[in-house]
């Protein structure tokens, strides 16, 4: 059980570091005027987000990356993968989002100060709108915390699958996902209170602009 902790924790981990770095260029991307950019951008996100999560999955691990690499890389690597393209669908829109928010004369202002776009994206945009997104980044890593449950239909080791292999060896099914409904409510407790924390912050640092 402690061993799945480790490897949910994982799961979420690496699956929200994959998804806030591809999220962001896709964010740019859906942002741009290029149609050769946005398009594309835009059916990624409309694609992730309008099928489910437990399917992806099973494409992932399946298909996909065994077609890429001529054999499956074991199920740690298809679920990184699997958590982390489907989080930057949603974490691309909370930065598209942030980033539109900012004001428009924010970007007008910084240029007419003789900055780049790239210089006024980067110094002023980019700032105000990563304050602005964490809250709901918060919240998108505390869904995929518990998303990577599914992972246990591919064998990967995380908190329900080890659930699974107690129910196995025991018969017990209360003994066995009693206590893992139970952790995976103290871990989504403590980031949801990281999640308030952090909206407390900002609304203060907001109030205070």
């Amino acid at each position: 059980m402690v061993r799945g902790i480790g490897y949910t924790l994982f799961f979420a981990l690496a699956g929200e570091a994959i998804g806030l770095l591809l999220g962001l260029v896709l964010a740019f991307a859906r942002l741009s005027r290029n149609p050769f950019v946005r398009v594309p951008a835009s059916a990624y996100v409309d694609v992730f987000r309008g099928t489910p999560l437990f399917v992806q999955i099973f494409i992932i691990h399946f298909a996909v990356i065994p077609a890429i690499f001529g054999a499956s890389q074991g199920p740690v690597v298809s679920g990184v993968v699997a958590l982390g393209l489907n989080s930057a669908a949603y974490v691309a829109e909370i930065f598209r989002a942030g980033i539109q928010s900012v004001a428009r004369g924010q970007m007008e202002a910084a240029r007419s100060l003789g900055l780049t776009h790239g210089q006024a994206m980067r110094y002023v945009i980019l700032p105000q709108a990563l304050r602005r997104v964490l809250p709901p980044l918060t919240n998108e890593f505390i869904a995929l915390l518990k998303d990577s449950s599914l992972l246990a239909a591919i064998s990967a080791p995380e908190l329900t699958f080890a659930a699974r292999t107690i129910l196995g060896a025991t018969l017990r099914p209360w003994e066995a996902f009693l206590p893992v409904a139970a952790l995976y409510f103290v871990l989504t407790t403590i980031f949801t209170q990281v999640s308030y924390a952090l909206e407390r912050r900002f609304a203060h640092g907001r109030s205070d602009e």
